[in-house]
C-alpha cells in the first residue's frame, strides 16, 4: 500500500493488527518528507462517538456516572457513546441519550454544536457534540451489559463547579461543557 499525503507523509505499508468489537488497531510504516522511514506507527481506528449536553426545561443538565475500565473507576460526565456501524452521529446522539438516561428530545431540540478530533496523533476518532434542549425523562434506561449508569441533574452553576473542581475530569467532557456554556453565554 502506498498512500501519499499532500503534506509529504507517505504510508508505505499498513496492516490491521487488532480487530475486536472494542478496538481496531492499525500498524503503519511511514515515510517522512525527508525520506526517513518510521514504524511501526500504531493508529487506533474508530467511527467516533457523540457527546450530548442535554438540558431539561428547568435548565438543569443531565449527567451520568459510570464505571470506565480504562481508569478502573467511575466517572461523572455527559451522556455519550460510540457511533454504531449503521448510524450517523445525530442518530447516535439520540440513541445514547435515551438508552443511557431515559431522556429524549424533540427533533427540533437537537443541535449539532461541532465535531472535534480526540487524539489526532494516534487515532482517527472524532467526537460530535450535540446540545439537546427541553429533554424529558420519557422512557426507562436501556443499558448495555457493560453499563451501570446513575443519572443525575446539575444546574449550570453546579456544572461549572464540577468542572473547575475536578469532579468532572474526562477531557472531552470538560472541553464540551466549557464549549457549550460559552456558546450559550453561561460561562
Amino acid at each position: 500500500m502506498e498512500n501519499s499525503r499532500e503534506d509529504g507523509w507517505r504510508v508505505v505499508e499498513s496492516e490491521i493488527v487488532i480487530e475486536t468489537p472494542h478496538l481496531r488497531l492499525r500498524r503503519d510504516e511511514i515515510e517522512l518528507p525527508s525520506g526517513k522511514r518510521i514504524g511501526p506507527y500504531f493508529v487506533r481506528e474508530s467511527r467516533g462517538f457523540a457527546v450530548i449536553f442535554a438540558i431539561t426545561p428547568d435548565e438543569r443538565v443531565v449527567l451520568v456516572r459510570q464505571y470506565k475500565h480504562g481508569v478502573l473507576t467511575s466517572v461523572l460526565e455527559l451522556p455519550a457513546g460510540a457511533i454504531d456501524l449503521d448510524e450517523g452521529p445525530e442518530a447516535c446522539a439520540r440513541r445514547e441519550l435515551a438508552e443511557e438516561t431515559g431522556y429524549v428530545c424533540e427533533a427540533a431540540g437537537l443541535e449539532h454544536a461541532g465535531a472535534f478530533f480526540t487524539d489526532p496523533t494516534n487515532s482517527t476518532t472524532r467526537f460530535h457534540l450535540y446540545i439537546a434542549r427541553n429533554v424529558q425523562p420519557l422512557q426507562s434506561q436501556r443499558l448495555d451489559e457493560t453499563e451501570q449508569i446513575e443519572v443525575s441533574l446539575a444546574t449550570f452553576a453546579e456544572l461549572r463547579r464540577y468542572v473547575a473542581g475536578g469532579t468532572i475530569e474526562v477531557a472531552t467532557h470538560v472541553a464540551s461543557i466549557y464549549y457549550v456554556l460559552d456558546r450559550l453565554g453561561r460561562l
